[in-house]
């Protein structure tokens, strides 16, 4: 176990809705104090009053994550407004749909550029801070995307294992120098990742159907990646049909893929 104290700061990107918001309220709610950032500075200004009406402590900043010198000055006003910077989230996300060959190459880039580039930047302007320091928690917001690699969905794939991938290497860098690091890899929630999606009406209606009927709420997934950060747990992967998946990828080998493929494509056939 490894706690992170009240009086720990934190940056968390993406952090004006969904589960940004909701861990920013989460660690707030533990006595840490975070600098809320999102690209619409009105929503991070939002998620900010929420924590302040509940008595915690928050300041916002606008950041662009595609931005490596916006994501360093993350980095810097944390340390120059609280003196360190003890907990990073790397959170902001979008979602890019459709077959390989068919999606515009602009929106590769699009979803790179947000959902990887945006975490390596983050990673590469807080470790050294943390480094220095001896102690750290890094919260690198990934999906069940990233393992299991459904159809139509390679851009938000591709990124998401990259950010696992990018977690499991940091865990073997970062062992030894009092740094806590844990990948969050859950399936669907109730979130408004949806809402900006860029692909196809079908595949857009498809996937709203799926995040809006979800059980679990962005609060829930929040609370258990927060704790799981604090034990150190390497994958925190929230829900049932994520730890079924994580584990029949590791029983079933290549053969995984194709039951997830029959799986897919018998969903797309009934929505």
């Amino acid at each position: 176990m490894n706690p992170i104290p009240p009086s720990a700061t934190a940056v968390v990107t993406g952090a004006g809705s969904g589960l940004g918001r909701a861990i920013t309220l989460e660690l707030a709610s533990r006595g840490v104090s975070v600098l809320a950032s999102d690209v619409d500075l009105a929503t991070a200004e939002e998620t900010v009053a929420l924590v302040r009406s509940k008595g915690g402590t928050a300041e916002a900043a606008r950041a662009d994550v595609r931005r490596d010198d916006e994501v360093r000055a993350l980095v810097d006003g944390a340390v120059d407004r609280w003196g360190r910077l003890d907990v990073i989230v790397n959170n902001a996300g979008v979602a890019v749909a459709g077959a390989v060959g068919e999606v515009p190459l602009e929106d590769w880039r699009f979803e790179i550029d947000v959902n990887l580039f945006g975490v390596i930047y983050g990673c590469h302007y807080a470790v050294p801070v943390m480094k220095k320091a001896r102690r750290g928690w890094i919260l690198n917001v990934a999906s069940a995307a990233g393992f299991v690699s459904a159809p139509l969905m390679g851009p938000y794939n591709v990124t998401k294992a990259g950010v696992i991938a990018l977690s499991e290497t940091l865990r073997t860098e970062l062992e030894t120098d009092g740094i806590a690091v844990s990948v969050l890899c859950p399936t669907f929630f109730r979130t408004n990742i949806h809402k900006a999606q860029r692909s196809a009406e079908r595949l857009r209606q498809t996937s709203a159907k799926l995040v809006e009927g979800a059980k679990w709420s962005a609060e829930d997934v929040a609370r258990l990646a927060v704790n799981g950060l604090e034990r150190r747990t390497l994958y925190v992967i929230p829900q049932t049909d994520g730890k079924l998946a994580w584990r029949a990828k590791r029983m079933l080998g290549g053969a995984f893929y194709s039951v997830a493929g029959k799986i897919a494509r018998r969903q797309l056939a009934t929505d």
